[in-house]
């Protein structure tokens, strides 16, 4: 039969519609074979069915790709058996048609033979396909080398399309009795190794019995699967026989369900190793992802103002139709004021920073003062003339989440953290519970906040140090260029006083010139050098350099050493360059419940980590001294490096608003009332912006400082007394110990610290006095490291006091209850008294014969009469206060 012929007969088969088609193989035969076939009886012929197996790939699964190369060869192969089983001739053999099995990687091979009377069986058939084919080199395979082997089918064969898919189970099926052990080993072991065999088990009524027999092989599986199948078994004796049908079908490694029932079997196993594996994957691929992101914020990777792209673009487009030009706006922004000059406070301050940051670190430096006294300016400015990497963290942000998984994404979002997965918590909480249900412990996959802060944190500083490490090294590579730079001019150099002197000869013009035998090698003649000058000239240049060599040497060996000390010092101010600034903005230790309290014991003890171990240099900002304990006590061998910032003196906040005002075109000819208003607000950087911001928007300057005393006063009378009575509960403090404070700041600039702790109404309690400057109402000034004077919270504070003891309705009705509350503790001191004087006057009769008993007893009564009288002249007057202090609240006002 002729190729054309076979494609013919292929494409005619590929057109069928049926899923499995069956390829039939016409052959031509010669007339004699011919006739000699019709004279045949129809009785001597028999058909039968072998299987070829590793044709095609057998495929495990849906997923397996092999299946496609298979489908790709389909017809190559068929066409290579075909041809090679039609060559056996014995027994008048004649191929019928070719069934691929293509999941099970084997074609059935239907035939026709002579039967010669019953002396040729189909073992003996598929054994001279055997032969044959092992003579002929193996049947075709799909990687195209031989490999598979002809079996005889001895059922009837099943093709189907079903996704189920060859396993090394087979799993067979008995219609009728149960065979045996030896029966299924004897009939399957020519497959290939069997390793196990599993006998029935119990089964409903109605349902078919089986075993399971296990191949060593996948491969063997497919072929006992495919041969045996439909076979059938007597189970009988040969006098009386029974017959049972086999079913065969592939039984999958994995059962179904059998995952979900192992873990539920076995989670004190599986669900360790299962964390453990997330843990790792977690640590191995998204941990190293967080720490590019966190280099990539620090180093501004991912910020599009810092694109050469987009400076371009800003600089052809916006800036150059804008109405101001850049040499205008800078002019404009020049001061004419210097900022020594105007704020000389900050000098110091400015200077403490500038020594901390050109060392390396060991402790962290915190900067405090009250709010609007520019810790945030100076800070900016400081940073701006380093040109340090700085990270900050804004502490006041954070404490504003009202849940764990927002703390730790916003801290992530500060941080540059990228991935962060903080929903999965909520998750591994009911995890938690559900395994604690289940196992009667919990797994360990949730993590407590302070873990997950602690987590985010570690990563960060692993970044902070990859910033410093990749610093160094972009260092390192511009420093050995710009040392190649120089050897390559000192040699460029060399070579241009040799041209001038004639001394310098290039080899390779010899090459081009022709010059003797070296020409042909391309290397040239030797180098011209002083020996082929003139002789005194030769030596006298070689006395000049003995002189001037002996007259170096000396010389050379300080220069030398001096370069290297120059070199040491250049790369120890590189290395301090290279580590960068974490800042905690608004750090702030007082309320917010336990979740603030956690962040802020994390951030203290990250903070102190990175300082020791010199990764990076840290600066806390603070409105309160009071918030630097908890530093101290994560930092308990080093103390920590303070920079206070107070209020500016009255001449620097002058000149701090006349620099403001000239800088946007605002000129203001201070008189000497204004000058008066101005010193009003002192130094405070808020309120002077304050006062800037209403002068430029069209106000005088005696009315935007009325405005600003008459804010401070709605501000203070909310603040420190309440809008109501159940406002003033909350408070740390009570009206009454606010309200004499403010009546004493009003009538002095500062008042002692204890003189006001041991009167009423504080006695003694300093909690009261503490909140109060927590909450900027009052400054506690230090002397020595103790208390010493009270002074408002503001310097305009001073003039806010003021208004408000001037006020006469809210002035009499915080004395009424003030006095109330004295008038109270008087009446309760005279009552104490007189119960005293009636225990007394038992104790005289008593002892009265006993010498020296009446003298104490008087004495005693005697004191407890005075201060009966002080407290009832006491009350007396309070009242007559209250009596007149009433008549002012019937006017109203």
């Amino acid at each position: 039969m002729s190729r054309e012929a076979l494609r013919l007969s292929w494409k005619a088969l590929t057109l069928s519609p049926s899923p499995f088609r069956t390829h039939a193989f016409p052959r031509k035969y010669s007339t004699t074979e011919a006739t000699a076939s019709q004279d045949k009886p129809k009785n001597d012929l028999q058909e039968g069915t072998v299987f070829v197996d590793s044709v095609f790939p057998l495929r495990l699964g849906i997923w397996d790709p092999r299946h496609i190369i298979g489908l790709i060869r389909k017809e190559t192969l068929l066409e290579q058996l075909h041809d090679l089983v039609s060559a056996v001739t014995t027994n008048d053999f004649r191929v019928k048609s070719l069934n691929p099995q293509i999941k099970d990687g084997g074609v059935f091979v239907n035939f026709q033979y002579d039967s010669n009377s019953g002396q040729t069986s189909l073992e003996d058939i598929t054994q001279q396909l055997r032969e044959h084919i092992g003579r002929s080199g193996g049947a075709p395979s799909w990687i195209g080398f031989p490999r598979g082997q002809v079996w005889a089918v001895k059922g009837s064969p099943w093709r189907e399309d079903l996704k189920r898919y060859v396993s090394p189970a087979v799993k067979i099926t008995f219609e009728g009795p149960d065979v045996n052990e030896e029966t299924l080993y004897n009939l399957l072991r020519p497959c290939g190794r069997i390793e196990d065999i599993i006998n029935p088990t119990p089964v409903p009524a109605g349902t078919l019995r089986s075993s399971t027999v296990v191949f060593r092989q996948i491969s063997s599986a497919a072929i006992a699967r495919n041969v045996i199948h439909g076979i059938r078994v007597n189970t009988g004796s040969e006098s009386s026989p029974v017959l049972t049908k086999l079913r065969t079908s592939y039984q999958p490694q994995i059962q179904a369900h059998a995952i979900r029932d192992y873990v539920a079997s076995h989670p004190k196993i599986f669900l360790p190793i299962l964390f453990f594996l997330i843990g790792t994957l977690t640590y191995t691929i998204f941990d190293p992802v967080r720490i590019f992101m966190v280099e990539g914020k620090l180093n501004d990777w991912f910020d599009y103002r810092e694109f050469t792209v987009y400076q371009w673009l800003r600089k052809n487009t916006i800036e150059r139709f804008s109405l101001t030009s850049p040499s205008e706006v800078k002019t404009r922004n020049e001061s004419a004021y210097p900022a020594e000059e105007v704020w000389k406070e900050r000098q110091d301050a400015a200077g403490a920073l500038e020594r901390y940051l050109s060392d390396l670190p060991s402790t962290v430096t915190f900067v405090h003062g009250p709010q609007g006294s520019g810790k945030t300016r100076l800070l900016n400015q400081v940073l701006k003339d380093t040109k340090r990497k700085k990270l900050v963290i804004d502490v006041r942000e954070l404490t504003k989440a009202n849940s764990e998984m927002r703390l730790v994404s916003g801290l992530a979002v500060q941080t540059g953290y990228w991935p962060v997965f903080s929903f999965l918590n909520s998750v591994n909480n009911l995890i938690d519970l559900a395994s604690v249900g289940l196992i009667g412990q919990k797994t360990g996959l949730s993590s407590s906040l302070s873990d997950q802060l602690k987590q985010v944190l570690e990563v960060v500083g692993t970044g902070l140090r990859g910033v410093n490490t990749s610093y160094k090294k972009h260092h390192a590579r511009e420093l050995k260029a710009q040392h190649l730079a120089e050897m390559r001019a000192q040699h460029e150099s060399r070579v241009q006083q040799r041209i001038a002197t004639g001394t310098w000869h290039d080899g390779r013009l010899d090459c081009v010139a022709g010059n003797g035998v070296m020409c042909e090698l391309g290397v040239g003649d030797e180098l011209f050098t002083e020996q082929d000058e003139d002789e005194a000239t030769s030596l006298s240049l070689s006395a000049e350099a003995q002189e001037g060599h002996a007259g170096e040497g000396v010389q050379g060996s300080g220069d030398v050493n001096e370069t290297k000390r120059k070199q040491r010092s250049a790369e120890d101010l590189k290395a301090i360059e290279a580590l960068p600034v974490v800042i905690l903005r608004n750090f702030e230790t007082k309320g917010g419940g336990e979740q603030r309290e956690t962040l802020m014991n994390v951030l203290s003890q990250w903070a102190a980590n990175i300082a020791e171990n010199q990764i990076a240099h840290v600066i806390v900002v603070s409105d309160n001294r009071e918030n630097s304990k908890l530093l101290a006590r994560a930092l308990p061998s080093k103390p920590l490096n303070l920079v206070q910032l107070s209020d500016a003196d009255n001449a620097s906040a002058l000149s701090f608003v006349k620099q403001k005002l000239h800088d946007v075109d605002v000129e203001v000819n201070f008189t000497g009332e204004q000058t008066s208003y101005v010193e009003r607000l002192g130094g405070r950087a808020s309120d002077l912006e304050s006062l800037i911001h209403k002068v430029r928007s069209g106000q005088t300057v005696q009315d935007a400082v009325e405005d600003i005393i008459l804010r401070g006063v709605s501000e203070l009378r909310k603040n420190a007394f309440g809008d109501d009575a159940d406002d003033a509960k909350s408070l740390p403090w009570t009206r009454e110990q606010a309200w004499i404070l403010m009546k004493l700041l009003a009538a002095k600039v500062e008042v002692p610290y204890h003189d006001v702790l041991m009167d009423y109404p504080f006695k003694g309690d300093e909690t009261p006095l503490r909140s109060m400057e927590h909450a900027e109402l009052i400054s506690i000034v230090t002397h020595n490291g103790r208390p010493s004077f009270i002074k408002p919270g503001k310097p305009v504070y001073k003039f806010v006091f003021e208004r408000l003891v001037g006020d006469p309705i809210f002035q009499a009705t915080q004395d009424i209850s003030y006095n109330n509350k004295l008038i109270a503790s008087a009446e309760s001191t005279v009552k104490t008294c007189e119960q005293e004087l009636l225990v007394l006057k038992d104790v005289e009769a008593g002892t009265s014969g006993m010498w020296g008993s009446r003298s104490a007893v008087t004495q005693r009564v005697e004191y407890l009469l005075k201060n009966m009288k002080a407290a009832e002249i006491k009350i007396e007057n309070l009242e007559k206060q209250n009596a007149g202090l009433k008549k002012v609240l019937t006017k109203g006002g």
